[in-house]
């Protein structure tokens, strides 16, 4: 029976432009080169058998592995504990800052023993393109190519320049390079994987790996320095910040939704998407969320991004994009790999860019008013730019969408893309009158009062109590936890604590929380799909905003307690606790902040 690990069993390391995923007994299974959304070289988290690996553990099954990240730094470590000593894979990639985009990226692999005596076998067996691609394999005398006549891996030796060659390393099944290495306490070897290299396989030193170590943990310490967070969840809003910037395309300023692509909702299920792209929506919360934290820069790269996209689609925008700003995003289902646990399809691409989505021109305008009152103050060039997109909103936010779960069943009037449609006119008006920036501040207004007027009368329903889904229905919706988050409804309104009841009821379960029932509003989709992270750390906003700080308290901590063992959140969570969907999810990771700010807040003011 083919073996797959559980979705949290990872951890999550990178170099601003692309990511990998390290499993707890030393396998990297998923990694995709030169980009985020750029196709798979390791993708054995979706098949183990054809999806490509490197594998580095102690040989024989008799050992226990532990992970962990070293402190304050997106540096991975997997501890081995065995019969006759202890070692250590320290994991990294080397930031890649610079604002030119590259095909070149290197990822560490340091072998440790810390005490006693350890050999560690290894295999490295890349597929490239999500194993559509066959390559040649080269061993040579200080490492390895692999070349599929695109993409070129190379594997450097790290080992001291007088010890032997890989003589014990050879080439196996599947073109995949399998070799042994016998380590005593504190010797350090190892390898480094490096595409496009601009040079054949060389010899490192443990010497100049430490310093590729050293200067990678000052970076990501001189990075989190600048975080202003005192509050009591220091160290799990710190490593959501630190996924944050990890999931950062630094040459564009983009931010992927998650770097994986067709982990499921459901197991066995068909709910499997493709998340290694920029919505608009959820890049502009992660910068409201790192804004928060005393984050500057990323939100100053996110604006020039939006920048590039208006300038190149005209008066309104895609919901998504490539990383490089690119709108090809044509979903197409793999049959070269198994699915995760079976869950099939596979999905690339994804279909859901040709949406129409309202709720992100609110994200947008939020995100850009947070941005200034931070002291980031908007360009003449992009104020412009808002002003026609908020021309494009006047003409359009009273048209029926697909809304914010990217639905595929059919628009309809979504009572959220209403809520941050007037956000958006609600920002725009502040913007303008603060700044004394030019536009139609009374159209803005105008817009701005219709669609509160119109929310309270068709977005609430008398009959159930509650703010509902959209207009024609009697459905719930998690998405509208928001609203007195946004300031559209005072936080303890007798209208809105009816609405939060009326979730608790239907829609919470021991503090979890779904985004909708599906069956009670089909979506298009078959199958069922877990509680979703986002809604669940959004609830304990509401909660806290509506003064009902014990049970925020209780809710956030319990909802701690679903984290990885390295603090990381997939989408979604299962009825047995096991974390679902693409991995780490943004949304999951800024709802996080949001959620320990605010209780942050409330706690100091009640004590």
């Amino acid at each position: 029976m083919t073996q797959y690990p559980t979705i949290a069993d990872h951890g999550l390391i990178g170099d601003l432009q692309t990511a990998a995923l390290v499993a707890t007994d030393g396998t990297i299974d998923w990694m995709c080169l030169p980009r985020f959304d750029s196709p798979s070289v390791f993708a054995a988290l979706l098949d183990p058998a054809k999806g490509g690996h490197c594998r580095a553990r102690p040989t024989g099954a008799a050992y226990r592995s532990t992970q962990m990240y070293f402190p304050d730094t997106a540096i991975l470590i997997t501890r081995f504990m065995t019969e006759e000593g202890t070692g250590e894979i320290v994991d990294f990639m080397p930031p890649v800052t610079e604002k030119t985009a590259t095909t070149t990226h290197r990822l560490v692999r340091m072998l440790r023993c810390v005490r006693g005596r350890i050999t560690f076998e290894v295999d490295i067996g890349p597929r490239f393109d999500y194993g559509r691609s066959r390559h040649a394999t080269r061993v040579l005398a200080d490492g390895a190519v692999f070349d599929d006549g695109h993409t070129v891996l190379t594997v450097h030796a790290v080992r001291e320049p007088d010890e032997p060659r890989l003589a014990r390393f050879e080439v196996v099944a599947g073109g995949n390079l399998h070799g042994e290495l016998t380590l005593h306490a504190g010797q350090t070897r190892g390898l480094v994987l490096e595409s496009d290299a601009l040079s054949p396989p060389r010899t490192i030193s443990p010497a100049e790996v430490e310093i590729l170590f050293r200067d990678t943990v000052s970076f990501w310490h001189r990075w989190l320095a600048r975080s202003t967070y005192t509050g009591r969840w220091r160290e799990m809003v710190h490593r959501s910040a630190i996924t944050l910037k990890l999931m950062t395309y630094a040459p564009t300023g983009g931010i992927v939704a998650a770097p994986t692509a067709g982990l499921p909702e459901q197991l066995g299920g068909e709910r499997n998407w493709d998340y290694r792209y920029t919505w608009i929506r959820d890049a502009s919360f992660s910068v409201n969320s790192l804004l928060a934290l005393g984050f500057t820069e990323e939100a100053a790269d996110f604006a020039g991004w939006l920048r590039e996209r208006y300038r190149s689609s005209g008066t309104s925008l895609k919901i998504m994009y490539r990383v490089d700003g690119s709108e090809d995003l044509a979903e197409q289902e793999l049959h070269t790999l198994a699915g995760y646990r079976n869950s099939l399809p596979i999905r690339i691409g994804n279909d859901a860019s040709g949406q129409l989505q309202l709720d992100i021109y609110g994200e947008l305008l939020d995100s850009v008013y947070q941005a200034d009152r931070a002291g980031l103050r908007i360009a003449h060039q992009g104020w412009q730019a808002l002003v026609e997109l908020l021309g494009w909103l006047s003409e359009n936010w009273d048209t029926p969408e697909e809304g914010i779960w990217e639905t595929r069943c059919g628009r309809a009037d979504f009572t959220y893309g209403r809520l941050m449609s007037w956000v958006a006119f609600d920002r725009a008006v502040r913007l303008a009158t603060e700044r004394g920036l030019p536009g139609p501040v009374q159209d803005w207004r105008r817009q701005r009062d219709l669609i509160h007027a119109q929310i309270w009368e068709r977005g609430w329903h008398p009959d159930r109590r509650a703010f509902t889904q959209h207009y024609d229905t009697d459905v719930l919706d998690s998405s509208l936890l928001r609203m007195a988050q946004l300031g559209f409804v005072a936080p303890r309104d007798p209208q809105w604590l009816a609405t939060l009841e009326a979730i608790d009821r239907e829609l919470v379960t021991d503090s979890l929380v779904y985004r909708y029932d599906p069956l009670a509003s089909p979506d298009g989709l078959a199958g069922s799909e877990g509680t979703f992270s986002l809604c669940t750390f959004n609830h304990v906003n509401a909660l806290t905003r509506a003064g009902q700080i014990e049970r925020a308290r209780l809710a956030f901590e319990k909802m701690l307690t679903y984290a990885n063992h390295v603090g990381l959140y997939a989408e979604e969570i299962d009825v047995t606790g096991r974390q679902l969907g693409n991995f780490p999810q943004a949304f999951t990771h800024f709802s996080l902040i949001d959620a320990a700010l605010v209780l942050d807040r409330a706690l100091g003011v009640a004590h």
